[in-house]
């Protein structure tokens, strides 16, 4: 009778034991799922924390809102170096990391045009920066970064990333990616990341401009209501 009962017990605690690791199993895959797009692996928690990327096996940590983003030093189409600190009257900056052969990207030059032209005179001038390396994508030369820039008539800044990588400093992972900061005490700080709006594919089917509202909200003194979106767009070929 003993031992009848200590086939029982032992074979009660096999079974809490299986029950228990199966359940911290399904958690595991409820929290963290891997999602393969291009060359670039995602993870995606619970947390939805867009700021963590892992490129070609390497973490590449980008900036969230508030944080404080780095100026950079990178060659325009034109040849000469542009920063942000050469922006002595600016409010803040609408970053944009954009590209020469990307359909959406393509499909928001003139939005960004319009973007530029709007918020330049009031203290938030475009800077667009090419984070495509031209050995990837060889229609991202700097001499075919010149060309689309005569093209479209460009009124801001077109800039040269593929040996600094500041995309990757930013977390930008598609083009277009917009980084809107503020001049603050402390620095420019992240005020808003995603997309231009809520139709990259077609700018006549817009019905929520996220990233002019977030400018606006900002020169009204305001805090930016919606702080981050998903950017639409093609993976970096970097």
């Amino acid at each position: 009778m003993i031992k009848k009962t200590n086939i029982f017990l032992k074979l009660a605690v096999v079974a809490v034991t299986v029950s228990t690791l199966l359940a911290c199993n399904n958690q595991t895959k409820d929290v963290s799922k891997e999602v393969t797009l291009d060359k670039v692996v995602l993870k995606e928690s619970t947390s939805k924390d867009l700021s963590m990327q892992v490129r070609d096996g390497k973490i590449i940590k980008g900036y969230k809102v508030g944080d404080v983003a780095t100026d950079f030093k990178l060659k325009d189409v034109d040849g000469e170096m542009v920063s942000m600190a050469d922006y002595k009257d600016a409010k803040g900056y609408i970053v944009i990391f954009t590209c020469n052969t990307c359909p959406f990207a393509v499909a928001s030059e003139d939005r960004i045009n319009a973007l530029d032209k709007k918020y330049k005179v009031l203290g938030y001038p475009v800077i667009a920066v090419n984070p495509n390396d031209p050995k990837v994508q060889p229609d991202d030369t700097y001499e075919l970064m010149q060309a689309k820039a005569k093209d479209k008539g460009f009124t801001f800044p077109y800039l040269y990333d593929a040996n600094d990588k500041v995309y990757a400093t930013y977390g930008a992972t598609k083009t277009p990616h917009v980084y809107l900061l503020k001049k603050e005490d402390n620095g420019n700080v992240v005020k808003y990341i995603g997309a231009i709006d809520d139709n990259v594919r077609n700018a006549s089917s817009v019905k929520e401009t996220f990233l002019a509202n977030a400018v606006d909200e900002l020169l009204a003194g305001k805090d930016v209501t919606v702080k981050e979106t998903k950017a639409i767009g093609c993976s970096i070929k970097a």
